[in-house]
């Protein structure tokens, strides 16, 4: 029989190429023309802890992966044991019998055969490709062509050591799991390959950031990017100058962006301060993972929505939006990108690990992306912080006659320090009005998104709005969910219409973060929150079970 969803999980040691097995099973899933989501689960460490990748596909749309696997491949011992209980009804777990001996499932020795060639640890992972490939029962040419394509060093070995695997598998497995292909393959991308594409849609000049999971990946995407979109991607060496350097950059009219989580935000709190005097158009995106301090490094959760909506001291406009998923992920950096130059303004993307580093096909028009254009000077003196009536002064760079004078210290128009009382009140003023023109311009957005059309209201942000969507589908449940894009300033004239006074919001907080802010915002009570708060992403089938409880 064959299903809506197939779900593939692969897991081992780190090391064994646990994660590109993953996303080469992805890659040849979405080459069916299926839909896919992957998620990875990885400890922090380099070698020997233990990894796991999950990919679900579908031929239609798919917003998470699923827990119970219908195959799951264990490279070794700590895998068997972590997996052997999450198989679906009919599903097959399939070990390394060099590592477990005897037991539950299918084993295959994919030690003993890696062995025969160079760099066995190395080629280990190939071996789950070929289970898959064999339990699909798809020809063994095409496997031979992806793994030219995937591995394309020691390509003859990879073939080999595949070629044995699948042979074992064969006459156990084969074909056991055919699956309906879709309707056209489309590109796989991560969330923080989404966002620095639709950053670079928007104008990107420069991107600038430190090391730290789960952005990281953006750095090194950007760099590999840097030569083909003429952008300058930076690693500094701490956060503290990733921003001072990113405000530096804006000040010199390149469309500046820096990405980093919670602990490397906190260092560039003052620097998001400064921003926020010299009215300096800065972008942030904040990739959240476990806190409080260095918390659980790669793993998820959404604990810091309040320490994102209250960034920086002082009061000075901010803005805060965080994408739902990774498509939106990516049309909403090249339009956070055009909001804080249209503002002068610091923002913040606020992501989750989930997010930031699950993998899905996606479905992308470019042509929709914005592109930052600022308000420039013309003609005449040039005073950085003209005194207008939305508060937008207008821009003047370098190389210039004129005087460009930004300033740290509260300041004149012309930018020269001042501590005289009318002075200090025009600027704040100044400065408040550009939050009114903020909200304003907001309005003329889309700012909250609605899924579904009757049943009870469930409210819910970022990540989680995913694994909301999927939970629907896979409980078969009507309801109406409301996800807030912007968060600060949050579009309450959107919300008040479309959430009624008693819904259920879901969120991955312990305090319950987001309902407070819906509590504060809206003077609204919700009817239960569903919290999730231990590293991991909701799984759709047990959230299913959750939203039935509470409506």
């Amino acid at each position: 029989m064959k299903r809506r969803v197939f779900t593939f999980l692969v897991g081992g040691k780190a090391g064994e190429g646990v994660k590109k097995a993953g996303s080469v099973a992805a890659h040849l899933l979405a080459g069916m023309g299926r839909r896919v989501f992957q998620m990875d689960d990885y400890q922090s460490l380099i070698r020997g802890g233990h990894n796991f990748s999950v990919i679900s596909s579908s031929t239609g749309e798919i917003t998470s992966h699923y827990m119970n696997a219908d195959l799951v491949v264990a490279l070794d011992a700590r895998s068997h044991q972590l997996h052997k209980n999450h198989l679906s009804d009919k599903g097959v777990l399939v070990f390394n019998s060099d590592a477990e001996g005897k037991s539950q499932g299918v084993g295959i020795p994919m030690t003993s055969q890696a062995e025969k060639y160079p760099q066995p640890a190395l080629r280990i992972g190939v071996s789950a490709i070929a289970i898959l490939v064999s339990a699909l029962g798809l020809d063994i040419k095409r496997m031979h062509a992806l793994i030219e394509k995937e591995y394309p060093r020691d390509i003859e070995n990879n073939i080999a050591y595949a070629d044995s695997i699948y042979d074992h598998a064969q006459p156990i497995i084969g074909g056991r799991f055919p699956l309906n292909p879709g309707d056209g393959e489309k590109p796989i991308l991560s969330g923080n390959q989404a966002m620095g594409l639709g950053a670079i849609a928007g104008g990107l000049d420069v991107y600038l950031g430190y090391p730290m999971t789960p952005s990281s990946p953006l750095l090194h995407f950007l760099a590999a990017q840097a030569e083909d979109f003429g952008l300058a991607v930076v690693h500094p060496e701490s956060e503290v100058a990733v921003a001072n350097m990113a405000i530096g950059a804006a000040a010199a009219g390149a469309k500046t962006m820096v990405g980093t989580s919670g602990g490397g935000l906190a260092l560039m709190d003052e620097a998001f301060s400064l921003a926020g005097m010299t009215e300096t158009p800065l972008l942030c995106v904040l990739g959240s993972r476990p806190g409080p301090a260095t918390g659980v490094p790669t793993y998820t959760e959404q604990g810091d929505l309040g320490f994102a909506l209250n960034k920086g001291h002082g009061e000075f406009p901010r803005i805060v939006a965080a994408p739902g998923n990774l498509e939106e992920a990516y049309y909403l950096a090249s339009e956070m990108l055009s909001i804080v130059w249209k503002f002068q303004t610091p923002g913040i993307i606020l992501t989750e690990k989930h997010l930031a580093e699950s993998r899905m096909t996606v479905d992308l028009n470019v042509q929709e992306a914005k592109w930052a254009q600022p308000k420039m000077h013309k003609t005449g003196k040039y005073r950085r912080y003209l005194d207008v009536a939305d508060g937008i002064s207008p821009l003047l760079f370098p190389p210039s006659k004129e005087v460009i004078k930004w300033n740290s210290y509260e300041h004149d128009q012309v930018g020269i320090t001042t501590e005289k009382a009318e002075i200090i009140a025009q600027l704040h003023d100044k400065r408040h009005r550009k939050n009114v023109a903020i909200i304003k311009y907001l309005k003329s957005l889309r700012t909250v998104n609605e899924y579904g059309k009757k049943g009870p209201v469930i409210v819910t942000y970022g990540s989680t709005t995913m694994s909301v969507l999927e939970a629907l589908k896979a409980g078969g449940i009507k309801a109406r969910v409301i996800q807030p894009v912007f968060l600060k300033p949050l579009p309450v004239w959107e919300l008040k219409k479309r959430i009624g006074s008693t819904p259920v919001v879901i969120e991955q907080s312990c305090a319950g973060q987001f309902a407070t802010l819906l509590r504060d915002k809206l003077d609204i009570e919700p009817q239960a929150v569903i919290r999730k708060y231990d590293g991991r992403p909701f799984d759709p089938e047990e959230l299913a079970r959750q939203i039935k409880e509470v409506i």
